[in-house]
């Protein structure tokens, strides 16, 4: 089957042609280290683990680069004050590679929890300091970027008078905004208001500066993704993602810069994960809609009636697509919890069935498995892959009571499949819990009681066990190898 991958260039589905047959670059704007991880990101990060993860079992050898943003970033060009590590180290009265260190740690510490796998590079901005002046300095001698009072900017409008189109990706009429904003034009340091810092001149109270052919500074934010993803995947290379705040300016002005620097486009495909919100309303601190991934697990938070493990949230997110927005709430966690349990206890069921060669079975699993495959390689399409798991899932509790049957090679092969699909593929993990082997012991025991029952013929008894585990949603199956548990 081959690979398509929704391009957010060109906003449509295209059949995936790696530069390098066999291999794959692929670069993603990593997290901006001066706060914890937020659940938002945390989102974004796994839906390119999930895709990683897709590459890899499908063959293809990807370097997967994410980076650090440790310097650099300015919410507003203008003023140098609103660098958000400077907010940072003033309100925790830290040095800003402290403030560095403190949340790179929580966010390895977040991401390994959920069970991301590292990238295979993970560069840092204050790492890269010399390419990023560099590409400054190649930027100003081809005419795209001008000096103004030790700070160096990109010069949109020569960009698009050159015929080239700042704004391609994010559909944006540049020629309106410019239209818009004409009186500003000349105001402050820019000669155009759409004009984005490449390096910015460092104020006597400035902490993190470093020496430039334009004086003491430090580096604008978009420069630093342009600098590492062509160092260490090149000047064009086949995947770029993040998530869909940054389409613009962020990733606008990486293209914008790529081009200007060298003559071609950087990237072939674009790919963006949707927002997460949550009770159907954006995450936000100053509305009080917000929670930390930390406290999603632990149970600390007023917006869940209990913890979830971590491997449940990751099954929760990747029931939505990665494109779509998704939205948690205390529902929506429980369905998955029961999901992902019904899940586990299917694989741990498929571990006992007994194969009947001489037998044909109802089920096609070569169909089943194309069916699997086709929604993976259709834009890595995690719900309807999780929705054919299903089918699985059904079928192995068929199997379970003597309903169905199954083949050697097709047992071995399920098995197989099924492992690699949610494990290596969707990166789930099995929860092992003391309360789930105490549950394991109190229903054996429970189990035991009513086959004495039935065995009396008390059916009066043996149906009130049945029923009332039931109710609690523990569905009690009968089968040729006895009884066995569901949790509904």
């Amino acid at each position: 089957m081959q690979l398509k991958i929704y391009n957010s260039l060109t906003a449509e589905k295209e059949i995936f042609k790696p530069i390098l047959e066999g291999n794959v670059g692929m670069y993603v704007c990593g997290p901006t280290v001066y706060s914890n991880v937020h659940l938002g990101n945390v989102r974004t990060f796994l839906s390119f683990d999930f895709i990683y993860r897709t590459l890899t079992h499908l063959g293809y050898k990807v370097r997967y680069v994410r980076n650090i943003t440790d310097a650099g970033h300015l919410t507003d060009d203008g003023n140098v004050d609103n660098d958000r590590f400077v907010k940072q180290t003033r309100l925790e009265k830290l040095e800003p590679m402290e403030i560095v260190q403190k949340y790179t740690v929580d966010f390895h510490k977040v991401l390994d929890m959920f069970n991301l796998l590292p990238p295979n590079i993970e560069p840092t901005a204050t790492g890269h300091i010399v390419e990023q002046i560099e590409l400054t300095q190649k930027l100003i001698e081809r005419g795209f970027a001008y000096e103004s009072n030790g700070s160096v900017y990109f010069d949109v409008l020569e960009y698009n008078k050159r015929g080239l189109n700042y704004g391609e990706l994010s559909k944006r009429n540049i020629e309106e905004l410019f239209a818009n904003t004409r009186d500003l034009d000349g105001q402050g340091e820019k000669k155009n208001p759409q004009d984005f810092a490449l390096w910015k001149k460092a104020s006597p109270a400035h902490i993190m500066r470093w020496n430039s052919p334009w004086g003491e500074g430090f580096p604008g934010w978009h420069l630093e993704c342009t600098a590492m993803s062509t160092k260490y995947l090149g000047e064009t290379f086949d995947i770029h993602g993040g998530g869909m705040d940054l389409k613009f300016p962020h990733h606008e002005c990486e293209i914008a810069q790529g081009k200007a620097c060298n003559d071609a486009a950087p990237v072939n495909y674009w790919m963006h994960a949707n927002m997460l919100t949550m009770n159907s309303q954006r995450m936000s601190k100053s509305t009080g809609n917000y929670i930390l991934p930390m406290q999603l697990v632990t149970g600390d938070n007023d917006f869940f009636e209990k913890p979830f493990h971590p491997s449940i949230v990751r099954f929760c997110f990747l029931q939505a697509h990665y494109r779509s927005v998704l939205d948690i709430s205390n529902d929506a966690m429980i369905a998955s919890e029961k999901g992902f349990i019904r899940l586990m206890e299917a694989v741990k069921v498929l571990n006992s069935i007994t194969p009947y060669d001489t037998k044909q079975s109802g089920f096609s699993l070569k169909e089943w498995k194309d069916k699997a495959y086709e929604a993976l390689t259709d834009d890595f399409n995690s719900p309807i892959l999780i929705a054919h798991l299903f089918e699985a899932v059904k079928y192995i509790f068929a199997l379970n009571d003597g309903k169905e049957t199954i083949s050697t090679a097709d047992l071995e092969d399920l098995k197989s499949t099924l492992n690699a699909l949610i494990f290596d593929v969707l990166g789930l993990q099995t929860v092992e819990e003391n309360n789930n082997e105490k549950l394991d012991q109190t229903l054996k025991v429970l189990i035991e009681l009513r086959n004495q029952a039935r065995k009396s013929k008390n059916f009066d008894l043996s149906d009130q066990i049945r029923d009332k585990l039931l109710a609690e949603g523990i569905e009690l199956k009968d089968g040729r190898d006895g009884t066995s548990y569901v949790l509904n």
